[in-house]
């Protein structure tokens, strides 16, 4: 068979997460691959016992279609948990997605023409890199340092480059390396995109889970002229199975979301919507979050004490308020990939980091995830990694 598929195919390639995460599977893999929650702490009791009265109260309607916007008292709460990052908005600015990766699919369709331009972080998510792949753009990657972009820098591209359609950022506990941005770069990002009259596309998966001091302000909070679409999920704070994430945008942006979300999948599940809702409104899920954060700090603090105690001289990794990551520079000879090989066979399993730079290099550099094993694995699985560095040395 040959059949003759879209050119667009050509660059789509399987997330590498995504295979590694096939690995994972086996029980003796101790794995820091993917950026998967703790499944000890969904609250599945909690969750049979909403369902349940969901079905038994408003059955007929939760099996139904629904509308594309999505269910009205879940927006509502949304929009008043958008307090929470500095946010004053009304369930009108709330679109329901399916988890908020379907936002920046729908971004890229959305925003972007063969050969535009996506300015980014250096490095950036793997999964909106190949989200916004499947339009044809071009990346630029902006220079970035502890806190966020760098302003300067960032102006410089704005300046010289065109066809720039949307600058893509992820602002708490960046995905892959942990930081947060300051607020003085947050306010900064805001001014220059008014300046150059370009849309920010602000995904914030972690931003409630932070171990340390305060939530900061998100960049939607500084924006003055409606051209920030921020994007949030609960796949982080509740349960990734469901699949609930928004955007949350101007209504005239967010009718651009909602039109291609009719072309996509209609709605998203109304039962799921329903769920989530009924238990927003029996828990209190800012104690469940609370409960995530102990566990999570804990584990981040045994994993980067281990790192410093096991590691060799030399290699450096990010010491993250929050989130689910850290992230790991290594000497320059070591190629993070062959790494991954060595350690798959000494039964440990990460994410090399140079998928997360879309225009390639930095193949010294790893991502490790903290939220997923426990606390005897994470030791042992460090220990693992450190033991095959030093083997590569």
């Amino acid at each position: 068979m040959n059949l003759n598929y879209a050119k667009r195919m050509d660059g789509i390639k399987a997330s590498e997460i995504r295979e590694l995460l096939k690995l994972t599977q086996r029980p003796e893999i101790i794995s820091f691959a993917g950026g998967l929650p703790a499944p000890e702490l969904f609250p599945v009791e909690e969750v049979k016992e909403v369902m349940q009265e969901v079905i038994e109260e408003h059955g007929r309607n939760a099996l139904q279609y629904s509308t594309t916007e999505g269910y009205t008292p879940l927006r509502e709460k949304i929009a008043e948990r958008m307090k929470i990052v500095g946010v004053d908005v009304t369930a009108d600015n709330i679109l329901i997605t399916s988890g908020s990766q379907q936002g920046l699919d729908f971004t890229g369709k959305i925003f972007l023409d063969e050969g535009d331009v996506v300015l980014c972080e250096s490095p950036s998510y793997l999964g909106a890199i190949n989200a916004f792949k499947a339009y044809q753009p071009k990346f630029i990657e902006v220079p970035t340092d502890d806190y966020g972009m760098i302003p300067e820098e960032l102006e410089k591209i704005l300046k010289t480059t065109e066809n720039v359609k949307v600058i893509y950022v992820i602002p708490d506990f960046q995905n892959p390396t942990g930081r947060t941005w300051s607020v003085e770069r947050r306010k900064k990002l805001v001014e220059l995109a008014n300046k150059y009259d370009l849309p920010i596309v602000e995904d914030n998966p972690y931003g409630e889970l932070r171990f340390e001091g305060e939530i900061p302000p998100s960049v939607k909070s500084f924006d003055t002229e409606g051209r920030v679409i921020y994007l949030g999920s609960f796949s982080k704070t509740f349960c990734p199975g469901f699949r609930i994430g928004w955007t949350c945008a101007a209504p005239e942006v967010l009718n651009k979301y909602i039109l291609v979300k009719q072309g996509a999948d209609l709605q998203a599940s109304t039962v799921s919507q329903m769920t989530v809702n009924r238990f927003l409104e029996k828990y209190d899920l800012d104690e469940h979050i609370e409960k995530i954060k102990a566990v999570y700090r804990k584990r981040r603090d045994l994993m980067l004490k281990t790192m410093k105690e096991e590691l060799p001289e030399g290699i450096k990794f990010t010491h993250p308020e929050g989130g689910l990551f850290t992230w790991v520079v290594l000497p320059e000879h070591i190629n993070a990939r062959e790494l991954a090989e060595k350690a798959i066979e000494k039964k440990v399993a990460f994410v090399p980091g140079g998928s997360f730079f879309p225009n390639g290099g930095n193949e010294n550099t790893l991502r490790l995830n903290y939220s997923n094993m426990d606390e005897e694995r994470i030791v042992i699985g460090v220990k693992r990694l450190a033991e095959t560095i030093k083997e590569m040395l």
